[in-house]
């Protein structure tokens, strides 16, 4: 029995203790981990009184559950705090060092502890890094009982989570901390002098600390980090000054802590999708200074531009197509720019395209036709091609009927015959319907006239 908890406990990581002597050595973000749901900051509409998570903490409720959001926003903090106050064995390990092998011990062992009447709390940080096979293998133990899992994920369960998995979990989705929850963070482990930062006789103001929040995009380990550097600057800088006194954290040291803003974006990921689509619906939606903004958050956080450059390409036949025929040949010209030039310098000819689509005449009236032409070839008969439109290279094409009955435009009066061109099933169809949008006006005037012409 005591041989076999040696080898339970050898398998997971345990929980950091607070010693004193332990604390120095971990980063601020690790000491200033919340314990207890009273000191958790943020998230209120899941931790808050009466709220669903905090509700299934204080139940010790075994139901396994996913918390998805982005980091530093208490994914890990909130699996600690319950394995504070649950009563069962919690094991930890992250999806990036698991394998299979590791995976199915940790089940044998949980389904032994069972037996004992002990419950295992098994939590899997960057779960979506496990593939189905390593999913699948937790599947039958939260099935059964045996484990009560928490995983953690930046990336949608929606799409990264076996469904079998998925539909025995709970999904609590945590947000991006506000600023001003970052700012209360920030002031507690200035203040703290077991776990924080208060042994440094520090000050700060709201301002300075405002823009560490700011440059942390509600992430509270970039915050802490970011804190902990500039704390380290200013007693250095101060030591060589004065040794005594308060020191100051002023906004040119969070300057120098922070370097270059961290955005949060994943290339792969969800929010590399999110982005793209607020890029492209402030377009559509002719807001010149939101897409600049969105186009700004992607290629300051490194996306490839030339992915952009062909969404931007698009953007001009999907949402402006003939209402301005001259924006396609503007956003080749800046894919062309990109692609010659290069970055930074290309971002203008980005910007500009951008803004040009911006405030151009919308029509979706190239889209939706093209649409309505694929539902028709999908959904009707491959008609062959009237003989009339066949080209009669040989007599015996000829002889066939091959171009019998057409008649050459250039011959008649107004460049226009009477002539139809679609298949039987679909005579008269009508696919591209103009705007009045810009060129689409015209375009549309000129159609009603092709019409008269044709009935005349």
């Amino acid at each position: 029995m005591v041989k076999w908890s040696c080898e339970l406990m050898s398998l997971f990581s345990p929980i950091p203790n607070d010693d004193p002597a332990a604390l120095g050595t971990r980063p601020l973000a690790d000491r200033m981990r919340p314990r207890t749901l009273d000191e958790f900051v943020g998230q209120e509409h899941l931790v808050g009184p009466g709220k669903p998570l905090r509700v299934q903490i204080e139940r010790d409720d075994p139901t396994s559950m996913i918390f998805w959001g982005p980091p530093g926003t208490g994914k890990t903090t909130l699996a600690k705090i319950i394995a504070r106050i649950t009563k069962a064995d919690f094991i930890e390990f992250s999806a990036v060092l698991a394998g299979i092998k590791e995976i199915k011990q940790v089940m044998s062992d949980a389904d032994r502890a069972r037996q004992y009447g002990t419950r295992t709390i098994v939590f899997v940080d960057e779960i979506h890094r496990f593939n189905k096979a390593q999913q699948d293998a937790f599947l039958p133990h939260v099935e059964k009982g045996s484990i009560r899992l928490i995983g953690a994920t930046t990336e949608n369960p929606s799409f990264e989570i076996n469904s079998a998995l998925l539909s025995r979990c709970r999904v609590y989705v945590l947000n991006p901390l506000t600023e001003d929850e970052v700012v209360v963070l920030l002031r507690r482990a200035l203040s703290d002098t077991e776990r924080g930062l208060g042994q440094m006789h520090l000050e700060a103001s709201d301002e300075s600390l405002r823009k560490i929040a700011a440059y942390s995009s509600g992430d509270a380990r970039n915050a802490y980090n970011v804190l902990e550097v500039a704390a380290s600057l200013s007693v250095e800088t101060r030591l060589a000054a004065s040794p005594a006194g308060t020191i100051t954290i002023t906004e040119q040291t969070i300057q120098e802590a922070v370097q270059k803003r961290v955005l949060l974006y994943d290339k792969g990921g969800e929010e590399h999708y999110n982005i793209i689509s607020a890029l492209h619906k402030s377009v559509r939606n002719s807001d010149p200074d939101a897409a600049l903004y969105w186009l700004a958050r992607m290629l300051e956080a490194g996306e490839d531009p030339l992915y952009i450059a062909r969404r931007v390409v698009r953007m001009a036949v999907e949402d402006i197509g003939l209402a301005e025929p001259n924006a396609l040949a503007l956003c080749m010209a800046a894919r062309d720019a990109v692609d010659f030039i290069g970055m930074p310098e290309g971002n203008l000819a980005l910007a500009q395209a951008i803004v040009y689509l911006s405030v151009a005449p919308k029509s979706n009236a190239l889209y939706t036709a093209y649409g309505a032409v694929l539902q028709d070839v999908e959904q009707t008969a491959a008609e062959p091609v009237p003989l009339h439109l066949r080209n009669a290279p040989t007599s015996l094409m000829k002889d066939l009927g091959y171009g019998k009955g057409y008649q050459y435009a250039h011959d008649t009066e107004d460049k226009v015959a009477n002539m139809q061109c679609l298949p039987k099933s679909l005579r008269d169809r009508v696919y591209y319907q103009p705007t009045n949008e810009g060129v689409e006006k015209r375009i549309r005037e000129r159609l009603e006239e092709i019409k008269r012409i044709k009935k005349t």
